[in-house]
């Protein structure tokens, strides 16, 4: 049924909802640090947890489906899209955050960040120096996000990125400091960030993972990298 229109006064207001999904698990054999490198598609297990998260949807009155050129979000929006009938969009700005150490084994524990080699490149963590900056991501993720709300004015859409885009967007949005600990990130795979909109105006920001039991299942989904 479409979302009616409230009317306050003599202005029309409409109630838009945007979800912003992260993409399922990747298949990464060598546990590499993958970023915006081409041919890292999802896992069987991953495809798996696109399907959840269609699933998840499957009640909403989503008319607008769009995710970032990378094949692992565009293989996740595709049973979302399938599901509504919907062709699937690209939009450059949901892309994965440029890194330094993109196409390289890093995790914490493994000594890259003691490396004396990699101070340079991690001399500011505010920035951050090792990549993309934090205000940019928000910036671009903040376009996409009410480019979508207006797409889907009254309804609707879903945008598929990655882990630290969404993170950054929601803390931009909840006008939180954007450099933060990484291992505080509510932002799992296939989980959905959903902004909800009055409006322009965000009034509401909710959090769910309908493919947590897909994810309990994942021996990477603590360590995924590029994501």
């Amino acid at each position: 049924m479409r979302r009616q229109r409230q009317v306050r006064g003599d202005s029309t207001v409409s109630k838009t909802v945007v979800h912003v999904l992260r993409h399922g698990e990747v298949h990464n054999p060598d546990g590499i640090l993958y970023g915006r490198l081409p041919g890292f598609r999802l896992s069987e297990l991953g495809v798996q947890m696109a399907k959840a998260a269609a699933q998840g949807l499957a009640d909403r009155e989503v008319v607008h489906v769009v995710a970032s050129p990378l094949e692992r979000a565009q293989q996740t929006a595709e049973p979302i899209a399938a599901q509504f009938g919907l062709p699937v969009g690209v939009d450059e700005r949901l892309i994965e955050s440029a890194n330094w150490f993109e196409g390289k084994r890093v995790s914490p524990g493994d000594g890259s960040f003691r490396d004396p080699r990699n101070w340079w490149v991690l001399r500011d963590p505010v920035t951050p120096s090792w990549g993309e900056a934090y205000r940019a991501i928000a910036e671009r993720m903040f376009a996409a996000l009410h480019a979508a709300r207006v797409a889907a004015e009254g309804r609707e859409a879903v945008l598929v990125s990655h882990q630290l885009p969404i993170w950054t967007l929601r803390r931009y949005v909840e006008r939180k400091r954007l450099w933060h600990d990484p291992r505080r990130r509510q932002c799992g795979l296939a989980s959905l960030t959903t902004f909800h909109f009055d409006g322009a105006k965000v009034v509401g920001i909710g959090y769910s993972e309908p493919a947590a039991h897909l994810v309990a299942m994942s021996p990477t989904a603590r360590t995924a990298k590029g994501a």
